[in-house]
């Protein structure tokens, strides 16, 4: 089109964009994809065309994520749908979430699942387990790829409707599917939708996976493709209800101490699915053991919009304001809240002066690591002979007072990259280290005969978790489960009631046993096409220019993973990643981190008082909290002044 290449000319579309819409335009065959193009040419909207064709959304290790609702909606995206709906069409575009790229995506997946099973397993046969969330345009995502799959000749394994990401993991190891895929953007905007893909071992993909994957995907430019003849079609299996009874009866296996609900019958749990997959399996798991609990009305109705709240993120507090003002009703004392796809739990809890306190996803994830530790010890699942074989696994971003607790109870802490596919990872690597009885798979191994292998031939997983509040109790799930950290979590408030603690009590007895750790999660959002330049700049700033001196303290060390080597506590090479951590001679430190799945970048700050074996006084954890928070607050204001400067060179 003469408008486009004027509009190149004059520095108003960057020629990248006008290279996709030409070649998007070229190959397709829907209607809507010219005339979406059509009205956003005629309407001089050259920066949402930027935002939507300046790459092709790339398929990475977290898979796809992107808009797949413009900002600007066209008429023929609409369709028939009414104003302030979700549009009858995704959102065109070489960037967005939509059909040319799932097609990419399943396509890509398909070819080298073949591929492997060929190689490694050809008695096999091909399948793929697929799910989806409550977002726009998920059901049809997940309907869509299981046709690509079966046209192909690959067996789908289908959702009848929506389930949570941990579900996938669930389905992939259970029914030996070589992959599995999830559509969901998990607490991203309502506009946002994302597409993530598992592997047989049932975590997402890492290497060797990663790379033959992603170069599948990359490699197509067009959603056409020819299905192969009829005869040799794959299968479609539909899981639902026979499913969900599997997997709740591997959940109920997290509870350690299952006589405590009985000391816990006055505890009345308010829970929330945000309008998701929560609902499916939360409340079905709590009615089965015994908590007295009750949800939000409003928030019940799955509703891809996210209507009553402002982001679906249990991370954010305003996001359990209508769960909280229930509590304070109906004088609940917890709330719960997961996040659309229910891989997410975000918590309140009443104090001893009954207001509600929401807890951080390190604080949450630091008191389950404490309790379940603790409890396996006292019951002798672990004892002092094999102790030595258990182990928590955390991000290094997430706090070290973890750290601290497995180094009291004289089991291991692993580290890993941020995002829980390396969590996934490690339990992948501890069960090929095991010997496993003759005719039985891992997935078939029952949590007694899988924990007592592993404290005898390799490593026993007590716990991981992310900051991001993010939680697994259980490797028989390879990602974190939001179903699973109710259950747990539900457990360890009741453990707190048989003491006569509040749960900030119990927290501040940890404080006082471990020491205090304090940590602050900023964000500096930046979109669109310019906005990732600027990330790209920002990030690469730490490299180029690290920091000699923050807020009047020396910098004592610079971690750069994206450069150096690193090998963690088992003696495993950690990945390259785009992430510094710098850590302070005051005993602060932070950690810089391009976001993987949203258009930000992170901050990630630390003030930390280990007590080197001294129990603290609640008027030492009290002064130390006010000294921590006064300290990350100076921090934050210098780096964000620093931003500016870094941005402005």
């Amino acid at each position: 089109m003469d408008a486009i290449q004027t509009a190149v000319n004059d520095g108003k579309l960057l020629e990248s964009s006008a290279a996709n819409i030409a070649g998007l335009l070229e190959t397709s065959t829907d209607l809507v994809d010219k005339a979406a193009v059509d009205e956003l040419v005629q309407g001089e909207h050259w920066e949402e065309l930027n935002d939507r064709f300046f790459k092709t959304l790339t398929f990475g290790t977290g898979g796809l994520r992107s808009r797949t609702v413009g900002r600007v909606v066209t008429q023929a995206e609409r369709g028939n749908a009414p104003e302030g709906a979700c549009p009858q069409y995704p959102c065109v575009g070489t960037n967005g979430m939509n059909y040319y790229n799932v097609s990419r995506a399943t396509r890509g997946l398909i070819a080298y699942v073949k591929q492997w099973v060929a190689e490694n397993a050809p008695s096999q046969r091909p399948a793929i387990a697929i799910s989806h969330d409550t977002r726009y345009f998920s059901r049809e995502f997940a309907e869509y790829a299981a046709k690509v799959c079966t046209d192909l000749g690959v067996d789908a394994y289908l959702v009848e409707s929506c389930r949570a990401t941990p579900q996938v993991s669930f389905a992939v190891r259970h029914f030996g599917c070589t992959a599995g895929i999830m559509l969901t953007a998990s607490h991203n905007p309502a506009h946002d939708n994302g597409y993530k893909v598992y592997f047989k071992e049932g975590s997402q993909i890492v290497e060797p996976y990663a790379s033959g994957i992603i170069a599948e995907v990359n490699a197509l430019t067009s959603a056409a493709y020819d299905p192969i003849p009829e005869s040799e079609h794959g299968k479609l299996i539909v899981l639902g209800e026979d499913m969900d009874a599997l997997y709740m009866d591997r959940l109920e296996t997290l509870m350690l101490q299952p006589d405590l609900l009985e000391k816990a019958k006055g505890l009345k749990v308010v829970f929330t699915n945000l309008h998701g997959t929560g609902g499916v399996i939360v409340t079905q798991m709590l009615e089965r053991l015994g908590f007295n609990f009750i949800t939000v009305p409003e928030q019940d109705v799955q509703d891809g919009a996210f209507p009553t709240v402002a982001s679906p993120n249990p991370e954010n507090p305003p996001t359990l304001a209508m769960a909280i003002d229930l509590a304070k009703k109906e004088q609940g004392d917890i709330v719960i809240g997961t996040d659309p796809d229910c891989d997410r739990m975000g918590v309140a809890v009443r104090d001893a002066q009954g207001e509600m306190v929401l807890l951080t996803g390190n604080q949450i994830g630091s008191l389950l690591a404490y309790y379940r530790t603790k409890t396996m010890l006292e019951k002798g699942m672990l004892t002092d002979a094999n102790k030595e074989r258990a182990t928590l696994v955390k991000t290094f971003v997430t706090t070290n007072l973890q750290t601290e607790i497995a180094k009291h109870y004289g089991i291991s802490c692993v580290n890993t990259l941020t995002g829980f596919k390396y969590i996934g990872q490690k339990l992948c690597k501890y069960e090929h280290a095991l010997p496993l009885p003759e005719g039985k798979s891992y997935g078939e191994l029952s949590e007694d005969e899988s924990r007592a292998l592993r404290l005898q031939h390799s490593k026993f997983f007590v716990f991981g978790g992310e900051e991001s509040y993010g939680y697994l109790g259980g490797d028989f799930i390879r990602d974190k489960d939001g179903n699973a950290a109710v259950v747990m979590f539900c457990e360890l408030a009741a453990y707190a009631v048989s003491r006569g603690l509040t749960l900030p009590e119990l927290m501040d007895e940890v404080y006082q046993t471990f020491g205090y750790y304090k940590e602050e999660l900023q964000s500096v959002v930046m979109e669109g096409a310019e906005g990732a330049g600027k990330i790209q700049k920002l990030a690469n700033s730490y490299t180029q220019q690290p920091p000699k001196e923050v807020d009047g303290s020396a910098v004592k060390a610079v971690r750069n993973f994206a450069e150096d080597d690193f090998i963690d506590e088992e003696g495993d090479a950690i990945p390259k990643e785009k992430m510094i951590m710098v850590d302070l001679e005051d005993g602060r430190s932070f950690a810089v981190r391009p976001s993987g799945t949203e258009p930000k970048i992170k901050y990630y700050l630390f003030s930390q008082n280990p007590t080197d074996g001294k129990t603290l006084s609640s008027e030492e954890v009290a002064a130390l909290k006010d000294d921590a928070g006064s300290k990350l607050k100076s921090l934050w204001t210098y780096l964000e002044k620093d931003i500016e400067v870094r941005l402005s060179d």
